[in-house]
Order: C-alpha cells, then sequence, then structure tokens
C-alpha cells in the first residue's frame, strides 16, 4: 500500500509516494508521462535509470513467487522450486525478454566506398522468442537479404540485432516488421528482405498440439518489393542456402 504521509525536506512537505511506489510503477509512470509506448514489443530501456533493473528483478520475482503459490505449489519445502521466482525473474529480464529491457548492441556502419549494389543474403540466423499471448518459446530462423546503400554494416551484426529484437514477447508478423525498421534505420539499403520461419510452442505444447506446424512470413521493402527480378533473387538465394545446409 503507497503511503500519503508528508515528510520534509528542505523545510518543503513533500510526498513519500516516490520512494514507496514498486519500481515497475515508477518506469510505467515515466512512459506514460511521456507518452512512450510500452507494449509487450517495446524496447523501454531509456527509461530505466541506473540501479532499476536490479530492482525489477527482485520485484518480478516476488511476483513469480506469488504465482507459485497461486498454483498450489509448496516453494517452502519443495526443493525443485525453491529458487525457482529468482530464476524466472533473471531469465526474463536478462535473457529471454532483454530486447525490452536492454539498449541496442552497438552496431558501427561503414561507407560503401566501392558503391557495391548487388544483393546478398545472410542466414539461416537463429531466433528465439515468445508467443505474446501464452508467453510460450518461438524457435526458428532469419534470413536477411541486402541490397546495399550508402552504407553497409557487418554480417555478425545481423545477428546481433536480430537476437535484440526478437527477445520480447512477440507475434511474428509483427517481430518481422520491426526487425525490418531497425536494420533500416541502421544502414538504410536501397532494397531490404526479411524470411522468418519458426514453430509456436503455442500450437506444439498446448491448444492444437500440433508438432510439425510452422509459420512462414516476410517482408521486402525499397528495391526488393518494386523489382519483382529482385524479390526472386532474394528468395532463390534463400532456397540455396537451405539446400546447401540440408546436404
Amino acid at each position: 500500500m503507497t503511503s500519503t504521509i508528508p515528510a520534509i525536506s528542505n523545510g518543503t512537505l513533500t510526498s513519500l509516494n516516490a520512494e514507496v511506489q514498486p519500481v515497475s510503477q515508477r518506469i510505467r509512470q515515466r512512459l506514460i508521462d511521456q507518452g512512450i509506448s510500452f507494449l509487450a514489443n517495446d524496447n523501454v530501456a531509456a527509461f530505466i535509470q541506473t540501479g532499476e533493473l536490479d530492482e525489477l528483478e527482485i520485484e518480478v520475482a516476488d511476483r513469480v513467487r506469488e504465482l507459485l503459490r497461486s498454483l498450489v505449489i509448496d516453494i517452502e519445502n519443495d526443493h525443485n522450486t525453491a529458487e525457482t521466482a529468482e530464476r524466472v525473474a533473471r531469465m526474463y529480464l536478462r535473457e529471454v525478454f532483454k530486447g525490452r529491457y536492454h539498449h541496442q548492441p552497438k552496431v558501427a556502419s561503414f561507407p560503401n566506398v566501392k558503391q557495391l549494389d548487388e544483393i546478398y543474403t545472410v542466414g539461416p540466423i537463429t531466433v528465439r522468442s515468445a508467443c505474446s499471448h501464452h508467453l510460450v518459446p518461438i524457435m526458428g530462423n532469419c534470413w536477411i537479404g541486402i541490397k546495399p546503400g550508402d552504407r553497409v554494416i557487418g554480417l555478425s551484426k545481423f545477428t546481433r540485432v536480430a537476437d535484440w529484437v526478437f527477445s520480447r514477447p512477440h507475434i511474428q508478423e509483427e517481430a518481422v516488421m520491426i526487425l525490418a525498421d531497425e536494420i533500416e534505420r541502421l544502414c538504410a539499403p536501397q532494397g531490404l528482405g526479411i524470411i522468418i520461419k519458426a514453430q509456436h510452442y503455442c500450437m506444439k505444447w498446448r491448444g492444437v498440439r500440433e508438432p510439425q506446424t510452422s509459420m512462414v512470413n516476410s517482408v521486402v521493402r525499397g528495391d526488393f518489393r518494386h523489382d519483382p527480378s529482385l524479390k526472386q533473387e532474394f528468395f532463390e538465394l534463400v532456397r540455396q542456402q537451405e539446400a546447401m545446409l540440408s546436404t
């Protein structure tokens, strides 16, 4: 319960609200005050102050502990779940949802000195996410096709950015668009294509329990969107990469 007892600071009455509010509430209020979206697949790292991620991990662990108790699990006496709340909190904030709470990895771009304009593809890049609807895994592969513009980035940086984007609760259709936005911002390619092929455990593990079902979607922008031959070349290069890896 939030205290409203006034305190005196330098002769002025102030509220203790800010001091006793849960850290999640303080972060949320900053976002609301500035009109910033904080949907499941948004990044909020810019609004988390130094030390608050550690506080948030403690708060999340407390909430997970209450969830386990509501599931009628004897966490006080069950040696297997004694520290589960702490593990889950750490996993969400530092690993599987790190794309929400951590800044984008540093990605340097370089001038396209030779004015390269032939397309290339990078993949398969392993992507790991979680379904926003049930918070169960989405596991798959990503291919990125680029027709360079004035600047280029290193191949490994595509993997880092894809991991950062997908490490949030998602639906796959939105994830591919967010990744495309980030790559365009980083290197402004003349053409961009992305294909995602993934399995969703909300279908494999629960619900219809269909173990072989997967989802494939793509986004094409710039020259890939307006030139059918470039788009076809991108899809053909991805097929060749898949065939090479399967032999």
